[in-house]
C-alpha cells in the first residue's frame, strides 16, 4: 500500500502543473497594458455616479478626458470638479446615445479617442406583466443600443494610426443582473445580457487592430439612479439583490481602471462578482493563464454554489408569495 501511495503522489503536483502549462501557451487574447496617461479617454455617463467617479480617476492618471451625457448642468459641475481636484482641463458633450446621428458628431468634433468607456445605462426595475413596453424599449435603445451607437462612431477614429498610439481600450458597463437574471429586472438583464454578445465578438473583430474590450460588472452602486430604482423596486428583487452588497462609485472606478489597464475581458467589482466570474465564464476570453487555472480547477464546485444560489432564491420567491397568499386571505 506504500508503494501505491508513493507512486501516485507525483501526481498531486504532476496534473495541476501540467494544465498550468497547458493554460499558458492557450490563453487568448495575450496579456496586455493599455496606457492611460496623456491618453484620450472619452466617458459616457460621466456627469454622475460611476462615470464621473471614473473620470476623476483618469485625470488623475494624466488622462485627456472627455465627458458625454445628457443633462448640461450636470456635466459643468462635473468639469468643474475634476478641474478642482486634478488641475486638468475636461471636454463635455451633450447628447442623447439613442440618437447615431448626434453620437457621431460628438466623436468626431472630441478626436480619435483611445480608451472608450460605454458606462451610460438606465434601469427600471419592475416585473415584465407590469412594466410599459415604453419603459422596456427605453432601457433597450440606452443600455444596448446606445453602446453599438457609441463603439460604431468612435471605431474609425480608434483605428486608425493605432500602431503608432499603442494599444486601444472599449470598456463596457454591464452589470451583476448581466450575469445572471433577478427578479423585477427581466427587460434591465435582458439589455445587459446583451451587451456580453457585442463585447465576445467585438473582441474578437478588434483583435487585430490593438484594441482590447473589457466587461465590466458592478453590483448595485451608490448612485443617483440606484436611489430612483429602489423607490419603485419590487420587494423581492430588493430581497434577492441584497445578496451583494451596493458598492461607492469610487470603489467600482478604481475596479474598473485596473481591469482596462490590463485589458482584463471580464472586470468583477467585489467577492460575489469575482464568484459569479468564474461560474459565469463559459467560452469568454482569459489571458491570464493562472485566472483560467482557476476557472477549470473550480467549474463544478462553483456550479454546485450556483444551484444553492437558485435554490435559496426560489426558495425566497416560494416563502413571498405564500406570505401574500395568507395576507390577502386574511384581509
Amino acid at each position: 500500500m506504500a508503494g501505491v501511495y508513493i507512486s501516485f503522489s507525483p501526481l498531486i503536483f504532476i496534473i495541476p502543473l501540467s494544465l498550468l502549462l497547458i493554460l499558458y501557451f492557450i490563453v487568448r487574447p495575450k496579456p496586455v497594458r493599455v496606457p492611460i496617461k496623456n491618453r484620450h479617454v472619452f466617458i459616457t455617463g460621466g456627469s454622475s455616479g460611476i462615470g464621473l467617479a471614473l473620470a476623476h480617476l483618469c485625470a488623475d492618471h494624466g488622462a485627456d478626458v472627455t465627458l458625454l451625457a445628457r443633462n448640461v448642468a450636470k456635466l459643468e459641475e462635473a468639469k468643474q470638479s475634476i478641474k478642482l481636484a486634478t488641475g486638468r482641463d475636461v471636454s463635455v458633450f451633450s447628447a442623447d446615445v439613442r440618437e447615431y446621428d448626434a453620437v457621431k458628431r460628438v466623436v468626431e468634433e472630441a478626436g480619435p479617442i483611445d480608451v472608450l468607456v460605454c458606462n451610460h445605462g438606465v434601469f427600471v426595475a419592475q416585473e415584465m406583466e407590469e412594466e410599459e413596453l415604453d419603459e422596456i424599449r427605453f432601457m433597450i435603445d440606452v443600455n444596448l443600443m446606445g453602446t453599438f451607437h457609441l463603439i460604431k462612431a468612435a471605431l474609425p477614429g480608434m483605428k486608425k494610426n493605432r500602431a503608432g498610439r499603442g494599444p486601444g481600450s472599449i470598456a463596457i458597463m454591464s452589470s451583476q443582473a448581466g450575469q445572471v437574471g433577478i427578479y423585477g429586472y427581466t427587460a434591465y438583464s435582458a439589455s445587459k445580457f446583451g451587451l456580453r454578445g457585442l463585447a465576445e465578438s467585438l473582441q474578437q473583430e478588434i483583435i487585430a487592430d490593438d484594441i482590447h474590450v473589457s466587461l465590466i460588472f458592478p453590483p448595485d452602486t451608490e448612485t443617483p439612479g440606484l436611489l430612483e430604482e429602489t423607490k419603485r423596486r419590487p420587494q423581492l428583487t430588493s430581497i434577492i439583490a441584497a445578496s451583494s452588497g451596493a458598492m461607492k462609485p469610487d470603489e467600482v472606478a478604481k475596479k474598473s481602471l485596473k481591469g482596462i489597464q490590463s485589458g482584463t475581458f471580464i472586470v468583477p467589482c467585489n467577492f460575489e462578482g469575482f464568484l459569479l466570474s468564474v461560474a459565469t465564464a463559459g467560452l469568454s476570453p482569459q489571458r491570464s493563464y493562472l485566472m483560467a487555472f482557476v476557472e477549470v480547477m473550480t467549474a463544478g464546485i462553483m456550479r454546485l454554489a450556483g444551484l444553492f444560489f437558485q435554490w435559496n432564491w426560489y426558495g425566497s420567491i416560494q416563502k413571498w408569495h405564500a406570505t401574500k397568499r395568507t395576507s390577502s386571505l386574511a384581509s
